[in-house]
């Protein structure tokens, strides 16, 4: 996937079912709700905020935070993080009473995996604003991925050798059902697209020689 690494998923924002995971520090509820009683502004500025995503295809798109407040004292500190991590939850907030005292919170990114002690009253903005930045960067970072690990075949032996290094392939096909059905029999590949941009050009089938006008997008699916 290119949206994980060896912790888990780490989800696009805009992707995300949950985009912040509150995790009050206690031993008890009674304790946790101690903590969360002091930062209850700052809890409900953040549920108010939103991030605008923007897309080639249906423009700029507000959508509004989703936050989760982890109440469980079931559940150890390490073993939620571990867990959120996992789920690739955006941004995880701990809150804790000597974090209270210092006036900040530790505010965790999940695709950097890098931590920041916020002032509390700059949390609500700051979440906001590394979550437009997430989106941006897993994009980037998507596209990098892309560009470096797809190739242009012009042959069958290349192309199998191209799948067997797990890449991405742009190669000729004759556009029937029979030559992709037997591609994917042979080499358990498929055809995922014809990308946007695609140039026309004039090649051949990589499996039956015939003529061809335009490249498409392979790949093998597991």
């Amino acid at each position: 996937m290119s949206h994980s690494d060896d912790k888990g998923l780490v989800l696009p924002p805009a992707l995300a079912p949950i985009h912040v995971v509150i995790v009050p520090i206690g031993k008890t509820t009674e304790q946790m709700d101690e903590v969360l009683d002091k930062v209850q502004d700052t809890i409900a500025a953040i549920k108010k905020q939103s991030m605008t995503i923007a897309s080639q295809f249906l423009g700029n798109k507000d959508i509004p935070l989703s936050v989760k407040i982890d109440k469980d004292d079931g559940k150890s500190m390490g073993w939620k993080y571990n867990q959120y991590e996992l789920q690739g939850v955006p941004v995880r907030i701990g809150v804790g009473m000597r974090d209270i005292e210092n006036g900040q919170l530790e505010v965790f990114r999940r695709d950097t995996g890098t931590k920041e002690f916020v002032a509390i009253d700059k949390v609500a903005e700051y979440v906001t604003k590394i979550l437009q930045d997430m989106q941006k960067n897993l994009l980037e970072i998507n596209k990098k991925m892309r560009k470096d690990n797809t190739v242009s075949v012009d042959n069958y032996d290349d192309f199998k050798k191209a799948l067997d290094d797990n890449k991405f392939i742009m190669a000729h096909r004759d556009g029937t059902t029979e030559t992709e059905l037997k591609i994917k029999e042979e080499t358990k590949a498929t055809i995922r697209c014809i990308p946007l941009d695609n140039t026309q050009e004039e090649g051949k089938c990589i499996l039956t020689g015939k003529p061809s006008t335009q490249r498409v997008l392979f790949a093998r699916a597991y």
